[in-house]
Order: structure tokens, then C-alpha cells, then sequence
């Protein structure tokens, strides 16, 4: 098993853990699973930990994002011919498990029946899933899917997250985000109390919040 595949094995259980705040909003607990696995995948491969930050950090924003998206896009994902042709083989490999066992296999079962890694059977599953309508029918009535909106628990992961990456900045590099962005003062007034050029300032907020913003994943 490779670096990557076992970062990935050793998180699922994060991946459990997003999915898990999205149950009975109107999508299948596997589908949010699946999806969170992509976010995991993207993730791991754009970890880097010379930033310095734990990759859980990293990855809860990027796997809620994947999980989100399915609400924004109703399931729908643009793949490649040969993407759609892979998803098709675990999709009939599925129903073959079903058959002979006579349950419908978990993730990780199926992974295992294709000799696929558990990430990428997750990753497949997903591109197989139809398009899903904002609205349904039950037997008596026209019913609407409520659109997932930021729970209290995701605004504390994100102000969590962006603590994280306030703290691993330099003590200047701190105070410039915290002056510019927290008390809303100007790049010239925060040059005279830095003891730098606006020039200066302006140059190294460019660069400080392009670093934060890789490091969210938002």
C-alpha cells in the first residue's frame, strides 16, 4: 500500500464524520459518503505538510465541500468516457455481490470484491449517481428538498480552520491580517505601525492571503 492509499485508509473515519451531520437532509448516507471520499482524495493530494498544519485541518473543508456540492448540483458531475465506463464495471460488480450474497455490499465490501482501493470504488460510485431533482413526489403530495445550508458546527470547523492558519503566521504576517482584516484599518496606517511602506504591505497581504487560501481549501 502506497503513502497515499493509507493516508486515505487511516481518515475515513473523518469522512464518516462530515457525512454524518448531512443524514435525513434528502440524500443517501452512502452518497455522502462517497462524496466526502472524493473530498478526501483531493485532500490528501494536496497535502502538504511543510505548511504545518494537522491533516484534519486540511481535509474537513475540503471533504464538506465535496458533500455540499451534491446538494448544489443536484449529483450531477462532469466525467470522462472512460471514468463513466469504470463506474459502470463496479456498478455491475455490485449488483453481482447483491445476487450472490443477498445484501447490498458496504463501500469498503466492494472495494475488496473489485480489488479497487475503498477511495477509488467511493470515487466511482459517486460519478454513477443520477441527477437528483430539488423536487419529488411521495403518494400523496408534491414535497421540495431543502438545499443544505451552514450548520453552527461547520461555521465552528471553519473559524477553527482559519485560527489554525492565523497562529502558523509570523508575528508580523499575523498583525497585518489582524489589522487589515479584524479592526479594518488601512494598508497606510498599518505600514506606520509595522514600520514598513504601503508598498510593502500591500505586496506582503497579497502574498499571506494566497497562502491562507490554499491551506482552507475552501
Amino acid at each position: 500500500m502506497s503513502d497515499r492509499e493509507r493516508l486515505i485508509e487511516e481518515n475515513l473515519n473523518l469522512v464518516h464524520s462530515c457525512a454524518k451531520r448531512f443524514k435525513n437532509r434528502g440524500i443517501e448516507y452512502d452518497d455522502l459518503f462517497q462524496a466526502g471520499c472524493v473530498g478526501l482524495i483531493k485532500a490528501v493530494d494536496g497535502f502538504n505538510e511543510e505548511l504545518g498544519f494537522q491533516f484534519s485541518t486540511y481535509a474537513v473543508p475540503a471533504i464538506l465541500g465535496e458533500i455540499k456540492r451534491i446538494f448544489r448540483d443536484g449529483g450531477a458531475v462532469k466525467v470522462s468516457r472512460a471514468l463513466k465506463e469504470k463506474a459502470r464495471y463496479v456498478l455491475s460488480e455490485k449488483e453481482r455481490f447483491t445476487r450472490e450474497e443477498g445484501y447490498e455490499p458496504s463501500v469498503k465490501e466492494l472495494a475488496e470484491f473489485t480489488n479497487l482501493s475503498v477511495a477509488e470504488t467511493a470515487e466511482l460510485l459517486l460519478v454513477s449517481l443520477p441527477p437528483m431533482s430539488l423536487t419529488g413526489e411521495d403518494e400523496n403530495e408534491e414535497k421540495q428538498i431543502d438545499i443544505v445550508v451552514e450548520s453552527e458546527e461547520e461555521k465552528i470547523a471553519e473559524r477553527m480552520t482559519l485560527n489554525a492558519c492565523l497562529s502558523a503566521l509570523s508575528e508580523k504576517d499575523r498583525a497585518i491580517i489582524e489589522y487589515r482584516y479584524f479592526k479594518g484599518e488601512t494598508q497606510t496606517v498599518v505600514a506606520k505601525r509595522l514600520g514598513m511602506t504601503q508598498v510593502q504591505v500591500s505586496r506582503r497581504e497579497k502574498v499571506i492571503l494566497k497562502e491562507m487560501r490554499l491551506k482552507m481549501v475552501v
